[in-house]
């Protein structure tokens, strides 16, 4: 992959990170900022938890990443097999950016409710009431795994690619890129949810997953029409 497309991949998620992302996880991050950050704590205290915390998902995604890398790359058995799992993503990546504008449903209907299963609930729980610092880290390795339709266009992403290493660094650099959104809303609460700020990042973001989308369907035809080519002198 070219660095166009790690960009790209980083200006997504930074913007799609103040719409969806604060919409999607912003209740757990205020619920763990209000419950376990200590009023008393220090302003490097605070960092330091909410740092760990973006750190367990960033390394969760990380490892989803690699994982879906090598599916890609199992999946990939031949040239045109190649081009079409890129057409896919790229079909994928247009059906989220119309979801984002409200266009469509894709996002909601791939969400589930892993989060309501006793398994997440007592985990969470237990982290949750937890005030050491591994607890934030752990939390958020946990959060991690939570569906979210923004996290399975990275994914498949990630599976585009055919290769464990280049998916863990797709999915690493979306957990980065979400981070100053999650970051800040955990030391000012409320001021990413307000409506007009959340409907402009989502716009943006929306616009650029569909170019990016048109970007990698137009990639997967030219692999389809140039079977000589590999996967990565196409990109």
């Amino acid at each position: 992959m070219e660095a166009i497309d790690f960009i790209s991949i980083a200006t997504i998620a930074f913007l799609g990170s103040f719409g969806h992302c604060v919409g999607m996880c912003g209740g757990i991050v205020i619920a763990y900022s209000s419950t376990k950050v200590q009023q008393g704590w220090s302003k490097t205290q605070q960092s330091f938890s909410h740092l760990l915390y973006s750190l367990g998902r960033i390394l969760t995604y990380s490892i989803l990443g690699a994982i879906f890398g090598y599916l890609g790359s199992v999946a990939t058995f031949s040239n045109n097999a190649s081009g079409l799992l890129w057409i896919f993503a790229g079909l994928a990546m247009l059906l989220t950016g119309l979801s984002l504008l409200g266009k469509v449903k894709f996002l909601t209907l791939i969400e589930h409710s892993f989060s309501k299963s006793t398994w997440y609930q007592n985990n969470f729980r237990t982290l949750i009431s937890s005030q050491s610092f591994t607890s934030f880290f752990l939390l958020g390795m946990l959060n991690g795994l939570l569906p979210c339709g923004f996290v399975y266009f990275f994914a498949i992403t990630a599976a585009s690619t055919a290769d464990p290493l280049h998916g863990a660094i797709v999915m690493m650099i979306f957990g980065i890129s979400t981070v100053p959104a999650l970051f800040s809303l955990g030391f000012f609460v409320g001021l990413f949810k307000q409506s007009g700020l959340r409907n402009i990042m989502m716009k943006l973001a929306a616009i650029s997953v569909i170019l990016y989308g048109s970007y990698t369907i137009y990639n997967g035809y030219d692999y389809l029409m140039t079977p000589d080519k590999t996967l990565f002198e196409s990109h």
